[in-house]
C-alpha cells in the first residue's frame, strides 16, 4: 500500500507547520507527518519551513539568527495568534499516535546544512522514544547519508530536486544514492512515471513522491504504486486511497 504523509501538517487544509495543522494531522489516519526543522541561535530546534521568517510569520531575518524566545514571540501568518513549535513540543503531539515522523533537515539561507542539527534532533526524539518512528529527509545527499548511517532511525530519504534529476538522469541518481548508502529517494510527482519508477527500483531504491497535491496527481501516484508520497491535502488523499 502506498503510504500518505501530511506535508507540513497539510498546508492546503491548515496553515503550514502550525500547531493547528499538526493537531489536525494527528487526528487523521495518515501514515506519516512531514515537517521541517531549523536550529535557533541558542541551540534549540524549531519546526519551520523557510530559512527566513518573512513568508510565514511576522518576523524578519534568518531563523537561525534568533533565540528561541524571540522566535516564539512571533505569530504565524494566517493563524489566530499561533506560534511556531519547538521540536520537543511537536514530538509531544505525535508521541501518543501511531504516525511516523518524517523530519526534513533544512539548510540555511545560503543553502548550507546546519552542522550538528541531526545530532541535536536525535536527542529530542530519544526523550520521546521516537527515533524508531522517524524518517529523516533532505535535499542534500550528504545529510541523507548521515541519517542513513545513524542507528535506530526508521529510514532516510534523499529528496531529488527537479534540476538535479534533469542533470543526473536516473542512472546518476541511483549511483549517488548507492554511493551514499541511501536506500530511498523522493522524486517530484510531475517527474515520475512508470519507466522512471521501474528504473529506480531496478537500481535497488525505494521510491517516494513529493508535491502530490492535485487530485489527478494523487490518483497518478496511487496508480503507480509509489512507496509513499507527501501531500498538502492529506484528507483528500486518504479518501482517494480508500476508493
Amino acid at each position: 500500500m502506498t503510504l500518505i504523509a501530511s506535508h507540513r501538517g497539510g498546508s492546503l487544509e491548515w496553515v503550514e507547520n502550525s500547531p493547528s495543522a499538526f493537531r489536525g494531522t494527528a487526528a487523521l489516519a495518515v501514515d506519516q507527518v512531514e515537517f521541517d526543522i531549523h536550529p535557533t541561535a541558542d541551540g534549540e530546534i524549531v519546526v519551520f519551513h523557510d530559512a527566513t521568517l518573512e513568508r510565514t510569520s511576522n518576523g524578519h531575518g534568518e531563523v537561525a539568527a534568533h533565540s528561541l524566545a524571540a522566535l516564539q514571540a512571533l505569530v504565524l501568518t494566517g493563524t489566530d495568534g499561533e506560534h511556531m513549535l519547538t521540536l520537543d513540543a511537536f514530538c509531544a503531539v505525535f508521541a501518543p499516535t501511531a504516525i511516523t515522523l518524517r523530519m526534513e533537515l533544512k539548510s540555511d539561507a545560503r543553502g548550507v546544512a546546519s552542522p550538528g542539527l541531526l545530532t541535536k534532533a536525535l536527542a529530542v526524539l530519544d526523550r520521546h522514544k521516537l527515533r524508531g518512528r522517524t524518517v529523516v529527509t533532505s535535499f542534500d545527499e550528504t545529510v541523507a547519508a548521515q541519517a542513513a548511517g545513524t542507528a535506530g532511525l526508521e529510514g532516510a530519504i534523499w529528496l531529488v530536486a527537479v534540476h538535479r534529476q534533469a542533470l543526473l538522469g536516473v542512472s546518476g541518481i541511483v549511483e549517488i544514492a548507492r554511493a551514499h548508502g541511501v536506500g530511498m529517494v523522493g522524486i517530484r510527482c510531475t517527474q515520475l512515471d512508470t519507466a522512471t519508477l521501474a528504473a529506480l527500483r531496478a537500481g535497488g531504491l525505494a521510491v517516494g513522491a513529493w508535491a502530490v497535491n492535485e487530485a489527478a496527481d494523487i490518483a497518478a501516484m496511487l496508480a503507480l504504486g509509489v512507496d509513499v508520497f507527501t501531500t498538502d491535502r492529506p484528507a483528500l488523499a486518504l479518501r482517494m486511497r480508500m476508493g
